[in-house]
């Protein structure tokens, strides 16, 4: 049962967390230039709310924040590996909303290997760590109204389509609809 008063930091797994598939590790400043060339993709850019244009010094700005938001028990970030590669191939989250015991998570894999399972398989991983780890009783995730392909990675790792949140965000000087999708610790073993 999850307590929404705790706060507590927040460990990393080690090793880090796997199904042979794809293994979601921590982010390092070796990463920095993949970083760049992922949140330069134009689908990135487009569902996302990464600065535009995207440097080196975005990159190491948002790892430079990681220690904190871990030592604050406010959230993880991992790159998502492919087979036992170290070569970051997407990117994927949590964030905890403390007053209410509940997680957002989001995800993204680069254009070149997308299609193949590996957001979905992060999304599974990321979903078992997260209710084993973190004080929640519900993890969250939305998606565009316009972007399926994001919509069938949450329903095929088990979310729930609960629907569309109208004018839910401002996204670069413009609201957007965006569809919100659950998974619950029940959730799990469906």
């Amino acid at each position: 049962m999850y307590d929404a008063s705790v706060s507590r930091p927040i460990v990393l797994p080690d090793p880090p967390l796997s199904d042979g598939r794809v293994t979601l590790r921590a982010w390092r400043p070796a990463d920095v230039p993949r970083i760049v060339a992922m949140c330069r993709e134009p689908d990135v850019i487009r569902f996302t709310s990464v600065p535009v244009p995207y440097d080196a010094d975005d990159a190491r700005l948002w790892l430079d924040l990681h220690p904190a938001r871990l030592a604050a028990g406010d959230g993880a970030a991992f790159a998502i590996t492919e087979g036992g590669d170290e070569l970051p191939v997407g990117s994927i989250g949590v964030r905890v909303l403390h007053d209410q015991g509940v997680a957002e998570t989001g995800y993204h894999v680069v254009e070149a290997r997308r299609g193949r399972g590996l957001a979905t398989a992060a999304l599974r991983l990321i979903g078992g760590w997260t209710f084993a780890e973190l004080p929640v009783a519900r993890l969250q995730l939305t998606t565009h109204l316009d972007n399926p392909a994001s919509q069938r990675v949450a329903e095929k790792a088990g979310f729930t389509r609960e629907g569309v949140l109208r004018s839910w965000t401002d996204q670069r000087g413009e609201r957007v609809d965006l569809v919100m999708w659950s998974l619950l610790p029940g959730d799990l073993g469906a």
